[in-house]
């Protein structure tokens, strides 16, 4: 399997290794539930750097993002941040990423770990005719993110840069953090404050350590691949290859906000615009259980007897102490308070859906 730059000091901290995509990561630390209530109410520290970095540069990068990607790239200032669904002519998602302009000619798109070698083949098959370089950059970064409503706290304490500042979806390059240079965003994955951090790979392993013992008054923790997805999951945030996926399209996963039918024309502008003017089949809705049982990822929903979707991720949610699902179903189900069964092994299991997201960060919380 892949290793990370971490890979040496996760038997120091009790790592429960899994293979995560042909990476060898940490599934948990200590348990799963205690991670993700770390995160809620603390600070907790992950190991991301199996993400993918790709460099798009040249006179027309922004021109070409505009068209491969669904939302808008140019305008995009140095410093900000931009998420976009990248999709198929037919309207079905190659991935969804995160797009930072670092020149006006420049830019570094940040994608799912297991796809990068297909995100790279796409653009560099989309890019013929465009002034434009494609590179993958992926092994000259290492990634950690910092969240929780103590993050900002923490990582005050390793620099002078007025990080209160630094906006939702923006970042600061080149910034000192105990002697290493250091590209911080204000971004996660996690419905909470936080930061990530792109540094150099031989400078992983001494960052992860100064910020544990820097969090420690903090209540910080490391934080495994289990809790980072309870939290992704309790924020609404979609997981590529479940509520995403090559036969899901952004339409689909109430993504439209990110899909910009103004610019003249993308890859996917027909297909994602005949679903949002006549209705997309399916929509992505919230599922509460009723009865026990947790409704995993593939199982078939009913209603009144008739298969109506199926789980796209489903889990307990610490925060909330109860037994959710994210679906996908027919659009004339996917609205709130419908009573539908789950197919749990075998057995229907009473729930009702909800509106997205099951949590919301408290206003006012740091």
């Amino acid at each position: 399997m892949n290793q990370t730059p971490l890979y040496p000091v996760y038997a120091k901290y009790n790592a429960k290794i899994i293979d995560f995509h042909g990476w060898a990561l940490p599934v948990q630390f200590s348990s799963i539930i205690q991670e993700h209530q770390t995160v809620r109410a603390h600070v907790g520290l992950f190991d991301v750097s199996h993400m993918g970095e790709i460099l798009v540069q040249g006179p027309e990068a922004a021109a070409f993002l505009d068209y491969a990607l669904t939302n808008r790239i140019s305008g995009l200032r140095p410093g900000g941040i931009r998420y976009s669904p990248l999709c198929y002519e037919n309207g079905g998602t190659v991935d969804d990423l995160l797009v930072y302009s670092l020149e006006p000619d420049q830019f570094l798109l940040v994608v799912n770990a297991s796809n990068t070698t297909k995100n790279l083949d796409f653009l560099l098959n989309a890019s013929a005719g465009y002034q434009v370089s494609i590179i993958d950059q992926s092994k000259e970064f290492a990634l950690l993110a910092l969240q929780g409503p103590k993050a900002l706290a923490v990582l005050s304490e390793l620099t002078e840069y007025p990080l209160a500042d630094l906006g939702y979806y923006r970042f600061v390059k080149e910034l000192d953090i105990a002697g290493s240079k250091v590209l911080i965003s204000r971004t996660g994955y996690t419905g909470e404050d936080g930061f990530e951090m792109y540094l150099p790979p031989d400078q992983a392993v001494r960052i992860w350590e100064i910020l544990l013992e820097v969090g420690n008054p903090y209540g910080i923790a490391p934080i495994g691949l289990g809790a980072r997805d309870t939290l992704r999951f309790e924020a609404g945030l979609p997981l590529y290859g479940n509520e995403l996926t090559e036969n899901i399209s952004p339409v689909e996963a109430g993504l439209e906000r990110f899909i910009k039918l103004d610019k003249p024309f993308f890859i996917s502008k027909e297909a994602l615009q005949k679903q949002i003017e006549n209705g997309a089949p399916r929509r992505l809705i919230g599922v509460q259980m009723i009865d026990r049982g947790i409704p995993r990822a593939g199982y078939t929903i009913f209603k009144d007897g008739r298969a109506i979707g199926f789980v796209t991720s489903g889990s307990y949610c610490p925060t909330l102490n109860g037994n959710f699902a994210m679906a996908l179903l027919e659009t004339a189900s996917a609205r709130p308070d419908l009573e539908v069964d789950i197919d749990i092994r075998g057995k229907f299991a009473r729930a009702k859906t909800v509106q997205l997201p099951f949590y919301t960060r408290p206003k006012g919380v740091d």
